[in-house]
């Protein structure tokens, strides 16, 4: 790891794998890991989707946008939520802190990694579909990002390495 990557930050659809790969990133870079879906469960005090369920998409994007301009990013992999993107303040400070990873990934595979886990949040418009969602944010984390990986391309470890080669 080189000076010049103090903070590397993960984007993506949920499912993307941000969390599991972000740890195995954590531990290659010699960096902290953060992630901001926990940041924000804990400061809501629970899980992700009631938060959504209780106050609604548009608040908890707010919610969202908060965490994320407070909580500390030198020297860490911050695995971001999937609803990150619609928030140009955060991408900003995102960025400035150093490059910023698209985790990109194919909608079926995406499909299948979160109907292995019905319990992740998903912040989405009344009527939305999980397609609806992919549609809608793919090209904002194409536009916010440094570098885009192949997040469906072998497991965890092969996307962590993926993305330290992709480094500058």
């Amino acid at each position: 790891m080189t000076s010049r990557h103090q903070t590397i930050s993960l984007i993506g659809m949920p499912g993307a794998g941000k969390s599991t790969v972000g740890v195995i990133l954590a531990k290659r870079t010699g960096l902290a890991f953060t992630d901001t879906d926990l940041a924000i469960q804990v400061r809501e005090g629970e899980i992700l989707q009631d938060i959504v369920d209780r106050v609604g998409n548009p608040r908890f994007r707010h919610i969202e946008e908060e965490v994320l301009l407070e909580v500390p990013l030198d020297d860490a992999v911050v695995s971001t939520g999937g609803s990150v993107i619609y928030s140009d303040a955060v991408m900003q400070r995102l960025r400035a802190a150093g490059p910023v990873v698209y985790l990109a990934a194919d909608l079926a595979t995406l499909e299948a990694r979160v109907a292995a886990n019905p319990l992740r949040g998903i912040a989405r418009g009344a009527g939305q579909s999980y397609a609806d969602v992919y549609a809608e944010r793919c090209p904002l984390y194409e536009q916010y990002a440094d570098i885009i990986v192949d997040a469906a391309a072998g497991n965890a470890d092969a996307v962590a390495d993926a993305i330290f080669r992709a480094l500058p």
